[in-house]
């Protein structure tokens, strides 16, 4: 018989190059969200370790929340993340769409 299911990964690469496990992950009660945490979960679900449906539901996310955070890191990387820097890197990008 063949197994079509895959197992999901004990462990990941995190942004910073660090292992991430789900132990490691943030706290599913955080509701300080930093860069660090949000690449994180990012992170986590790129590489298989959470499905999206498990980081919306553990961590309280809605689905555009986090396909935002996984643009962000897709466009810019972690420092897209900023909340205080959204406005600036969501201007640059549409300029460089319109003149590319």
């Amino acid at each position: 018989m063949i197994d079509t299911e895959t197992t999901p990964p004990k462990v990941v690469t995190g942004p910073l190059g660090e292992p991430l496990s789900k132990d490691t992950l943030p706290p599913a009660n955080t509701s300080r969200w930093v860069v660090r945490r949000k690449a994180e979960v990012v992170s986590a679900v790129n590489g298989g370790l959470l499905t999206i449906a498990e980081a919306c539901e553990r961590y309280g996310l809605t689905l555009e929340e986090l396909a935002s955070w996984q643009r962000s890191v897709e466009r810019e990387g972690m420092a897209d993340l900023r909340a205080t820097r959204v406005q600036h890197y969501r201007q640059a990008h549409e300029r460089k769409g319109r003149y590319s």
